[in-house]
């Protein structure tokens, strides 16, 4: 018979289990409910009361998976298939984490992995076929890709001016080499109603727009006179519908109206290169109604994952796809208006010291690096406590409030608005008002459910005006309709 103490821990320890797997059934409920922050709370409740219930880590990796935390699904994955080196499904996690990070090589060994431990289970054999698929792809790819430095620029490649218009098309003409609003209106009117616009047109947008781009410095600095304003919009992510609506309860970009879209016009909705095309074309018709900065979605890697490049394919055509993947690298990285703000698509640096002339200095000309200033800005996000921590998406850090403020106290600025995340708001103010994300897609990817926003500023004062917006309808397609088959098996 146990001794009394031994029975009272027997108890106790029951106890603790009971409770930690009603926190889970409750976690499971936040789930289901696309609740997912509050899932990864009830998950982490969990996980403090029993640490060793690999389900726990595997449904805490999993619901990181749904918020993009890559890095943080890896690292619950990994704890998971370390108390049950036989659980099946830490395995699957951490494959599908890395398969969303374009980590293909390996994806394919944590496959392989599910395959042994299930080798009846269809699925685990269907996806295994798909990841070595897309990493004999890569393989060839990487066999006959030219070096960088031998590559010739697509662009200098084109002339639009030779490819003929059909007498039968009927859609929106540029004549000359003007891009007018009149022809901006009536492209996103034919764009609306599904129409495509001629490659002769959408060839012309992109050459302009890269002529733009590549006359502009890596950080650009923005002047709005007094009584005048200026309107900063988030993540757009091919929601060309909701871009719409933008522009309707915003106006349209002019030199009256100006805005900034901060990175990831791409990727994910599956209206992308009506999106592209049409804050191109305004680009090209008034360069200051509109800037551009870069996103971590802005690159090859990135589009080969999660649906632009198959949409381009699908809707214009493979030279497209180069055109764009080099026109990307002209996007600037850096905003500053009125000397006060400082946009930019990610975050802060792994370092304090960080002036905007070393921002200015960096040579962004190429594909995203995997470290240093430029891979930062594009991929940081800010975290609550103070100093810098591992970035929960696996690239890129984490920055307290005290970086925030060193940061702008070192450069003279008063505020850093940043994008990059979906907030329930369409934005969240954090780091004692110094820091503001901004994300406009609403109901991203249609399964969200949060409100998109844009900031307006009004000169002199600068002070951020917020305004929020719900989701608007759109045909039929649904969000990564032209992703990578082995991305839409895991969505």
């Amino acid at each position: 018979m146990p001794s009394m103490s031994t029975t009272e821990e027997i108890i106790k320890s029951d106890v603790s289990s009971l409770d930690a797997e009603s926190i889970k059934q409750q976690a499971n409920e936040a789930f289901k409910a696309k609740k997912f922050h509050q899932a990864i709370d009830l998950y982490s409740k969990a996980i403090e009361i029993n640490g060793e219930n690999a389900v726990y880590w595997a449904n805490r990796a999993f619901s990181h998976t749904k918020l993009e935390e890559y890095g943080s699904a890896i690292q619950d994955a990994s704890k998971a298939v370390e108390i049950d080196p036989k659980y099946s499904k830490g395995y699957y996690r951490r494959g599908a984490a890395y398969l969303a990070m374009g980590k293909f090589k390996e994806a394919l060994k944590d496959f392989q992995q599910v395959k042994r431990i299930c080798p009846n289970d269809p699925d685990a054999s269907k996806k295994l076929k798909e990841c070595e698929k897309a990493v004999m792809k890569l393989k060839f790819e990487e066999a006959i890709s030219i070096p960088t430095s031998e590559k010739q620029s697509v662009a200098e490649s084109i002339d639009f001016r030779t490819i003929d218009v059909e007498p039968q098309y009927t859609g929106a003409r540029i004549e000359g080499d003007v891009i007018t609003i009149d022809f901006v209106k009536k492209m996103m009117d034919d764009f609306k109603n599904q129409k495509c616009l001629h490659k002769r047109y959408a060839f012309q947008i992109v050459l302009q727009t890269r002529e733009i781009l590549m006359a502009l410095p890596s950080l650009v600095d923005v002047n709005v006179p007094n009584g005048k304003h200026f309107t900063v919009c988030g993540d757009v992510h091919g929601q060309f519908f909701d871009l719409l609506n933008i522009f309707e309860l915003n106006g349209l970009p002019s030199e009256e109206n100006p805005y900034l879209f901060n990175g990831d016009f791409v990727d994910r909705g599956s209206f992308s290169v009506e999106v592209i095309l049409t804050l191109f074309a305004f680009k090209c018709m008034s360069p200051s109604a509109i800037h551009l900065a870069r996103g971590n979605h802005e690159s090859k890697s990135m589009n080969k994952i999660y649906g632009f490049e198959g949409e381009v394919r699908s809707k214009l055509s493979d030279k497209f796809v180069e055109l764009f993947a080099e026109v990307f690298c002209h996007l600037p990285l850096a905003h500053v208006i009125n000397e006060k703000i400082f946009v930019v698509h990610g975050g802060l640096f792994s370092n304090d010291g960080v002036k905007l002339s070393d921002i200015r200095a960096i040579d962004r000309f190429c594909e995203p690096p995997e470290e240093g200033l430029m891979c930062e800005i594009l991929w940081s996000d800010p975290q609550p406590n103070p100093g810098r921590g591992p970035s929960k998406r696996g690239v890129g850090l984490s920055f307290g409030g005290d970086v925030t403020k060193r940061f702008l106290k070192e450069n003279n600025l008063e505020l850093v608005v940043r994008s990059h995340e979906v907030k329930d708001e369409g934005y969240e103010i954090e780091h004692d008002g110094k820091l503001i994300t901004v994300f406009s897609a609403p109901n991203y990817c249609d399964q969200m459910g949060n409100k998109g926003a844009f900031i307006r500023f009004e000169a002199p004062t600068m002070e951020p005006k917020i305004v929020t917006f719900s989701a608007v309808p759109h045909p039929d397609v649904k969000p990564m309709a032209y992703a990578s088959n082995f991305l839409r098996m895991f969505n």
